[in-house]
C-alpha cells in the first residue's frame, strides 16, 4: 500500500525551520488566551520554484474546499499564510535576516497531535537540543480553510518533520 498525499499536502524537502517548537507545545504570551501548539517557521528558498508552486497547489486547493465548504462567504483572496521574507510582518515589521531570499509560513499542530519528529535515520528524536531554529528538515504540511471570529482564510497545519542535517543556530528575533 503506498501513500497518496491529498490535494491540500506537501512534503518539502530541505527546508530550514525557525521558530522551532516541535517536541514541546508553545502558546504565544502576547495573545491572551492562545492554547500552546506545536508549531515552526519554515523558510522555503525563492530558488525552489517546484516546491513554491506544490505550496502555491495545495493553498488553492484549499482555496477551492473553501468555497465548496462555505460557499459565497469566502472572499475573493483568502488570507493565505506564506509570506515574502524580503518584505514586511503582518504586524509591519521587517522579517529578520535569516528570512531574506526566503517563502516563510508557520505551521501548527493542536497540542493532541504532536508531529513525530525524526532524525536521518528515522529514528525518533527525544532530546530537545538535537531540534532547534535552525536546522534543516523535510517537513510534511496540510493547508485548511478555517472561518474563526469572522475571519476567513487559509491555515497551514504541521505534519511530522525529519531533521536532515544541523545548520547554524537562528535568533528568535525578528522572524514574527
Amino acid at each position: 500500500m503506498s501513500f497518496v498525499p491529498q490535494p491540500t499536502e506537501v512534503l518539502l524537502q530541505n527546508v530550514r525551520v525557525s521558530y522551532c517548537h516541535l517536541l514541546e507545545p508553545w502558546a504565544n504570551s502576547t495573545q491572551p488566551g492562545a492554547k500552546p501548539r506545536y508549531s515552526a517557521t519554515i523558510l522555503l528558498p525563492k530558488t525552489d520554484v517546484a516546491q513554491h508552486q506544490a505550496l502555491m497547489n495545495a493553498i488553492e486547493a484549499a482555496i477551492q474546499s473553501a468555497r465548496t465548504k462555505f460557499g459565497a462567504r469566502v472572499p475573493a483572496q483568502p488570507k493565505v499564510p506564506i509570506h515574502d521574507g524580503d518584505g514586511y510582518t503582518q504586524s509591519g515589521k521587517e522579517f529578520g535576516p535569516e528570512c531574506k531570499g526566503h517563502w516563510v509560513f508557520t505551521a501548527s499542530a493542536k497540542i493532541d497531535y504532536q508531529p513525530g519528529i525524526v532524525d536521518v535515520r528515522a529514528q525518533p528524536i527525544l532530546n530537545q537540543s538535537e531540534v532547534y531554529s535552525g536546522i534543516y528538515a523535510r517537513v510534511s504540511v496540510n493547508f485548511f480553510p478555517y472561518a474563526v471570529s469572522g475571519k476567513k482564510g487559509i491555515g497551514c497545519g504541521l505534519g511530522n518533520v525529519q531533521k536532515l542535517m544541523d545548520g547554524e543556530p537562528l535568533s528568535a528575533v525578528g522572524i514574527k
